[in-house]
């Protein structure tokens, strides 16, 4: 059992108690009443003697750092720790992603209810599930998965930062997403059918979307100062992560770049309409457009008649797809894997977290990435 003992001047019981490895320590337990710090100090006793959790260890040191200074550890709950993260993070990250993660931390908060106010510690694996299924239950599995993937790097700073001795969100498993078990690649000829139908400015961001394997996004927002010539490489950072990539110009690429009007102006964008589009948080609308020409092409039927009204959503409204724009990442991900090429070296290329470079720390090199690309096809040949 913890002993206790009182020092002169002071109105609080000190808990004695055996740490693991047998040295004796003092804690103020911070009562003034014997039979509550008697219970306090017997259960640090208890606590150090067995083998806790080191969930449950962290939350133990909060709570003596609390006895001791009166007040919480600095973040240590979870309100504050949330708080805290998206003020700091302020300029970091793009407006779109910031609400992105103000959003679901809002909910999750407002999900936990009174236990927002309680030690960050101590949220937990199940906690982050139930949450999870809350979210399915009034959400889209593929929305609720979000949520996760965003509380994922969230909670993986306060990791970092000591504040968690592990990341409670790291292995809470994805649902099952008919939507995403669905969507597809496009195939060459597909794509070719959609070049056939498209204007100039969409044949070029076809043309990129397949050969960088990025988003629409990051697509619709390069400049010429994104464009390196003279390496023969595209740099940019992607606005969803905020990895900087920089992916080698493969032949067909490069006569495309070739024969797009230049500009002496760096910041001049590459694709007029989309960087206005995309500048004014358009991006939707852009997906929008590219599934008219999904159904100009023949690969998608609208769900009512004269979808080239005003877009769809006015004249017509377009079914629920397997393709979209993103089917392209999808598209170069599989023909270069396809080719053969290294997992590792695909993932650098299209600006996902690998696996396998996680887990050896590999640095892709120029030369493997553009090996990679060399080994997609020519769809600049119709």
């Amino acid at each position: 059992m913890a002993s206790l003992r009182k020092f002169p001047r002071s109105p609080y019981w000190f808990g004695c108690f055996t740490l693991p490895d047998g040295r004796r320590v003092q804690r103020s337990t911070k009562e003034k009443v014997r039979k509550a710090a008697q219970k306090k100090a017997d259960e640090w006793e208890a606590l150090s003697k067995s083998r806790v959790t080191a969930q449950r260890a962290h939350a133990l040191i909060c709570e003596i750092y609390k006895s001791a200074n009166g007040h919480d550890l600095p973040g240590s709950t979870v309100k504050d720790f949330f708080g805290g993260w998206l003020k700091r993070r302020e300029g970091e990250i793009s407006k779109a992603t910031m609400a992105a993660y103000a959003t679901t931390t809002r909910k999750l908060l407002e999900w936990l209810g009174p236990k927002a106010d309680g030690l960050l510690a101590e949220l937990s694996k199940a906690q982050l599930i139930a949450f999870r299924n809350h979210e399915a239950g009034r959400v889209a599995a593929r929305t609720a998965n979000h949520a996760i993937k965003i509380l994922r790097v969230i909670l993986e700073d306060a990791r970092r930062d000591s504040l968690l001795p592990e990341n409670p969100a790291r292995d809470v498993p994805l649902l099952k997403s008919s939507a995403e078990s669905s969507r597809r690649p496009l195939t060459v000829d597909e794509i070719k059918a959609v070049l056939a139908v498209a204007g100039d400015e969409w044949r070029s961001l076809i043309t990129f979307g397949l050969y960088t394997g990025q988003r629409l996004a990051d697509l619709s927002r390069l400049t010429w100062a994104n464009v390196d010539l003279e390496a023969g490489e595209i740099h940019l950072t992607t606005s969803k992560t905020g990895r900087v990539v920089r992916i080698p110009i493969c032949a067909p690429l490069a006569a495309h770049i070739e024969g797009l009007p230049s500009s002496d102006d760096p910041r001049a964008p590459l694709h007029t309409k989309a960087f206005a589009a995309a500048s004014k948080g358009g991006v939707p609308g852009l997906s929008r457009e590219f599934g008219e020409l999904l159904i100009d092409a023949g690969l998608l039927a609208a769900t009512t008649e004269g979808h080239r009204g005003k877009g769809i959503g006015r004249g017509g409204r377009r079914a629920a797809s397997e393709i979209s724009f993103h089917s392209l990442r999808h598209s170069a991900t599989s023909m270069m894997k396809n080719a053969g090429m290294s997992s590792a070296v695909v993932q650098d290329i299209v600006g996902h977290d690998s696996a396998e470079m996680s887990a050896h720390y590999t640095k892709i090199d120029t030369a493997s990435k553009r090996k990679a690309l060399d080994s997609l096809p020519d769809i600049t040949v119709l």
